[in-house]
């Protein structure tokens, strides 16, 4: 392995190198204010996800659960980059009822379709919850 890492590590260093060329302050400033955002958003209980975001709005149509699953893979999909977004995510998805296996799950399957890039880094991010989730 040479002195830059994974080729992952290699991959991100490439995007952030490319961030900052555009604008130096830019990377620094979201990362700096982007820091705890998940934690502003209070989770919403299943039966106002199951209202708002599942068989509410369609009774034929994907459950909250679903929904949230799938939200999350596109967010690893696109880069694992929206870090607060999968945290949130993540915590909405254990309240409408996702196990963390099937949340792994969707991670993994998120890297089958183009997400191998983000899925290191949102298996960690939902590490991160799921510690969170058992230390409360």
């Amino acid at each position: 392995m040479s002195d830059q890492g994974t080729p992952f590590d290699a991959w991100m260093k490439a995007g952030q190198d490319w961030a900052k060329s555009l604008s130096p302050e830019f990377a620094d400033v979201m990362a700096k204010s982007m820091k705890g955002v998940e934690d502003l958003m209070p989770t919403m209980p299943k039966d106002v996800m199951d209202t708002f975001m599942g068989k509410g709005i369609n009774a034929e149509g994907l459950d909250a659960k679903t929904r949230l699953l799938l939200t999350l893979q596109g967010l690893v999909i696109q880069g694992a980059v929206a870090e607060p977004q999968i945290k949130l995510t993540v915590r909405h998805a254990i309240e409408a009822g996702a196990t963390q296996i099937e949340i792994t799950e969707t991670i993994a399957l998120a890297g089958m379709f183009g997400g191998a890039a983000g899925m290191p880094k949102a298996l960690e991010l939902a590490g991160e919850v799921f510690k969170k989730d058992t230390d409360t």
